[in-house]
């Protein structure tokens, strides 16, 4: 029976407008080589390539809680994990193509929102690596993987990341706390009557003596 060689390539990638949070929908191009697919269950793992582009100073200090001073970036700009997808693909001849959904998070303790936060402009290197089970055959039925050295490279403008965040967090970024934390914040807002977090957290930096808000406090 004939092996089905699989190819993969991205066309193109865009924010979803309909979805609950924030995702971001690749487009892929899958060719099976003539043969016919019944059906693929496809894994797609998402890596960030940073060494793949250049970074303006602004950006070079944002990312120094990730890869350091920019004098070790030579060592230190090592890849980034940014997301591991699921994706049925319904069955095809010769070649389809499928958005592949990605989930994207805002929250700054993620290596890979880090990064993308600190970037003003331009694209984000992106190396798409596949695997999973494809269920082939034209006469009869077989089933094969997907070889570990299926992949493909994509430049994901961080335009297109920001439009997604904006769409669901406007103007808005967003902070974790521990529990203990946010009961001790509570208090505090609960205490002083603050109508908002915006609030409790702008007095909590007045009081540490931050300048702008100290300043803002005078008027």
């Amino acid at each position: 029976m004939t092996t089905c060689d699989l190819t993969f390539d991205c066309t193109g990638v865009q924010g979803d407008r309909y979805a609950a949070g924030p995702t971001l929908l690749f487009r892929l191009r899958i060719g099976s080589g003539g043969a016919r697919v019944h059906a693929l269950a496809l894994r797609c793992q998402l890596r960030i390539e940073p060494a793949r582009r250049s970074y303006d100073d602004t950006e070079a200090e944002r990312l120094g809680d990730l890869f350091g001073e920019r004098s070790r970036w030579g060592t230190s700009l090592n890849p980034v994990q940014f997301a591991q997808v699921p994706l049925m693909v319904p069955g095809f001849t010769g070649s389809t193509e499928v958005e592949l959904p990605v989930p994207v998070s805002y929250d700054l303790d993620i290596a890979a929102t880090r990064y993308f936060a600190s970037l003003t402009d331009g694209d984000v290197p992106l190396l798409m690596l596949f695997s999973g089970t494809v269920f082939t055959g034209a006469d009869g039925f077989a089933v094969q993987p997907v070889p570990w050295h299926k992949e493909t490279r994509v430049r994901l403008p961080v335009r297109v990341w920001r439009e997604a965040m904006e769409q669901h967090f406007p103007g808005c970024g967003w902070l974790r706390l521990p529990r203990d934390t946010m009961d001790e914040l509570l208090a505090y807002r609960s205490r002083h009557g603050l109508p908002s977090w915006e609030a409790t957290v702008r007095a909590l930096l007045a009081a540490a003596g931050s300048p702008a808000l100290a300043e803002e406090a005078a008027r």
